[in-house]
């Protein structure tokens, strides 16, 4: 995925090494949870995970408390991804979008600023479950 790497560091942004799997079989919560801990942990502002179809890789990324990963299929979710929803994780499916469409999602999702506002407490509200609170009880 070298390709993926240029348009990380062409983006602007520096490269953690952490383990991952290139073509061969691997367990990817392994992968997932590597990166994730890195971003949750603030050594990293954003964490990138592809797989064969993204969905294992987003159920264990969403594991790690802090991490907001987001299942991308097209720019569309990649832009809203980050402007609605903060995603500080984006999975991304090797087998289903081709290297071309990752390139593009991956480049938005890079650029796009989170617009805070009303979706900041939205933000407030996942963060509430995570931590075992009721969403509800967050105004702000």
């Amino acid at each position: 995925m070298d390709a993926v790497r240029r348009i990380i560091t062409q983006a602007g942004h520096e490269l953690v090494p952490v383990p991952y799997c290139d073509g061969a079989s691997c367990d990817y919560p392994d992968m997932a949870y590597a990166a994730c801990i890195e971003v949750a942990h603030g050594r990293a502002d954003r964490g990138v995970l592809i797989c064969g179809s993204g969905i294992g890789m987003s159920i264990a990324a969403n594991k790690v408390k802090g991490i907001r990963a987001a299942l991308v299929h097209d720019d569309i979710g990649a832009e809203m991804s980050r402007r609605h929803n903060d995603a500080n994780v984006i999975c991304l499916s090797a087998d289903m979008l081709g290297l071309r469409l990752i390139e593009k999602c991956l480049h938005i999702w890079l650029t796009t600023d989170f617009e805070a506002g009303r979706h900041a407490r939205r933000i407030n509200k996942i963060t509430a479950i995570e931590n075992g609170g009721d969403p509800s009880s967050v105004t702000d």
